[in-house]
């Protein structure tokens, strides 16, 4: 191979890293709007790539849960309508339930080192109002707790849970009052209970905390559905006698 040919196969490569990492940013961070259409030919000229590279990524985004492609339509982001946010609501406890009780059983120090230095950037980051980079701690610091549990069959789960849940919870990382910021302290106190008792291998705390971390991000979640203000507005727009009927 003649060291010209290898340069370029780099240089590939690099550029194929760049577009993959990119797009996984994007959908997470809510840069790409849910649905929207992803343009070939642009990342193509973007990123220094042929079709074929950009096309090669695009199928493993979607094997990942992160786009959708469209037979004759092309690629989109991966939608989010009511009955994935339906479905994303009633399994999500179940499957992090069962993550964080395995994740205790086989988890390795290299892995629990990793979440520790997770938690401190999403600490700093949550003190200094970086949201982007909240978010993308915030997926990471799950994500290696799912790289503990060791577990084929519910990694690829969580890994497309995290990608809503993400996605939906943009609200939780923008705080707008003295309630909303004392949740995000909240957040961040979670984790650590998370890290202490995954080290303590206290299984039992780990679901507890597993539960409590999802009430909180599920009240949150609701907020981005329903903005505040909603159920104001609907109580102005209520006729005056159901009003009185429900005083």
């Amino acid at each position: 191979m003649s060291r010209e040919f290898r340069q370029q196969e780099a240089s590939v490569k690099s550029g194929k890293n760049g577009l993959y990492d990119d797009l996984k940013r994007q959908i997470l961070t809510m840069e790409l709007d849910p649905d929207q259409d992803l343009d070939e030919v642009s990342l193509s000229e973007r990123y220094g790539l042929s079709r074929t590279p950009v096309r090669e990524i695009f199928r493993r985004l979607e094997g990942e849960g992160y786009i959708d492609i469209r037979a004759n339509r092309g690629a989109r982001v991966i939608p989010m309508n009511h009955q994935t946010l339906r479905h994303f609501f009633l399994v999500a406890p179940m499957i992090y339930a069962a993550i964080g009780r395995l994740a205790v059983q086989n988890f390795k120090q290299k892995q629990l080192a990793d979440l520790k230095d997770t938690q401190e950037r999403f600490r700093t980051a949550s003190v200094t109002d970086d949201v982007l980079s909240m978010v993308l701690e915030n997926n990471r610091f799950h994500e290696i707790i799912g790289e503990m549990s060791g577990n084929a069959y519910l990694q690829p789960s969580l890994g497309r849970l995290l990608i809503d849940h993400a996605r939906i919870g943009h609200t939780f990382f923008r705080p707008r009052n003295d309630d909303m910021r004392r949740r995000l302290v909240l957040a961040v106190e979670h984790h650590d209970g998370f890290i202490a008792a995954i080290g303590s291998h206290d299984e039992d705390t780990v679901v507890d905390l597993v539960f409590e971390h999802w009430e909180l991000s599920r009240e949150n979640m609701e907020m981005f559905i329903a903005p505040q203000g909603m159920k104001a507005d609907a109580l102005v727009e209520a006729p005056a006698g159901s009003m009185e009927k429900s005083s």
